[in-house]
C-alpha cells in the first residue's frame, strides 16, 4: 500500500493566513488542524478546505499542543507546518520522494527561508535554518516543552531534504514583538521551573551576545539593514527572557 501523509498543523486566529498555507499541501492525504480557540475565521476557514478540525482551548504549551494534533492524525508520515509556512514545488518533490520509498528509522530536515521585514533573510542565523519536521507519526513525537519545542527523535538518522520552507516569520513588526515577548516569558517561565537562574551580569552578557552573533558571526552584516535590524531584535529577545528570569527568580514577577 502507498505510504500515506498527514500534514498536521496547530492554530489560532490564523484566517487570512491559512489559504495560502492550505493551497501549499493540498496534494497530501490529509490535513489535520488544531485550533487553540480562535475567535476569528480560522475553523471555517479550514473545514471549507476539507481540513480535519479539532478544537482544544487548554493549551499547556506549544509541544503538548503538537502532541495532541499528531494525536488525530491518521497517516503512516507527519508532515508538522506552521500556518505561516508554505511548502515549496521542490520541498513537495523531496517529501513525495521519501513517501515512495521510506527509510525506517530516519526523520527528515527541512531548510527554512525566514520572511524579515520585506526580504527573505540569507544569513544572519535565519537560513537554512534546519527544522525536523517529516517523520513517521507512530515512532516519534514533539516534547514537551512550552516553547521551542522540537522533535524528540534521538538515535534517529536525520536527512536533509531539498527545497525550502517558506516562513513568514515578520510580516508585521508589531505582531512579531508580541510574538516575541510571549516566546520570552514562556521560556523564562519554563526555565524558572526547571531552577536555572541567571545574574545582572548574565543579562547583558547574554543580551550581547546575541547582537554580535547574529550581526557578525552569522553574517547578519550580509542581509543590510535588516540584518542589522534583526540583530538588534535577538539582542532585545535575549534581554527580555533573561530579565524574566531574573524577575522571576526574586519573586518581581509574581502575580499577586
Amino acid at each position: 500500500m502507498p505510504t500515506r501523509l498527514s500534514v498536521v498543523m496547530i492554530a489560532k486566529n490564523a484566517a487570512d493566513l491559512l489559504p495560502d498555507c492550505l493551497a501549499s499541501v493540498s496534494w497530501a492525504d490529509e490535513i489535520v488542524l488544531l485550533d487553540s480557540g480562535s475567535d476569528d475565521a480560522t475553523v471555517d476557514v479550514a473545514r471549507a478546505a476539507g481540513v480535519k478540525v479539532y478544537v482544544d482551548t487548554d493549551w499547556q504549551g506549544y509541544g503538548i499542543q503538537r502532541q495532541r494534533a499528531q494525536s488525530y492524525a491518521s497517516g503512516d508520515y507527519v508532515l508538522m507546518i506552521d500556518t505561516d509556512e508554505r511548502i515549496t514545488p521542490e520541498l513537495r518533490q523531496s517529501i513525495q520522494a521519501v513517501l515512495a520509498a521510506p527509510q525506517p528509522s530516519a526523520v527528515y530536515s527541512i531548510a527554512r527561508r525566514n520572511y524579515f521585514l520585506g526580504r527573505f533573510m540569507r544569513h544572519s542565523g535565519w537560513y537554512p535554518d534546519r527544522v525536523t519536521r517529516l517523520y513517521e507519526r507512530e515512532r516519534y513525537r514533539y516534547n514537551d516543552n512550552l516553547v521551542h519545542e522540537s522533535l524528540a527523535c534521538d538515535g534517529a538518522a536525520v536527512i536533509p531534504l531539498a527545497g525550502d520552507l517558506l516562513h513568514l516569520t515578520c510580516r508585521d513588526f508589531a505582531s512579531f514583538q508580541r510574538k516575541q515577548l510571549n516566546y520570552a516569558t514562556a521560556w523564562a517561565q519554563e526555565r524558572h521551573q526547571r531552577g536555572k537562574k541567571v545574574s545582572l551580569s548574565g543579562i547583558f552578557t547574554h543580551t550581547l551576545g546575541a547582537f554580535l552573533k547574529t550581526l557578525l558571526l552569522r553574517g547578519g552584516v550580509l542581509d543590510g539593514k535588516q540584518g542589522w535590524l534583526l540583530a538588534v531584535v535577538n539582542a532585545q529577545y535575549t534581554f527580555n527572557k533573561y530579565t524574566e528570569l531574573w524577575a522571576l527568580c526574586r519573586g518581581y514577577s509574581e502575580k499577586t
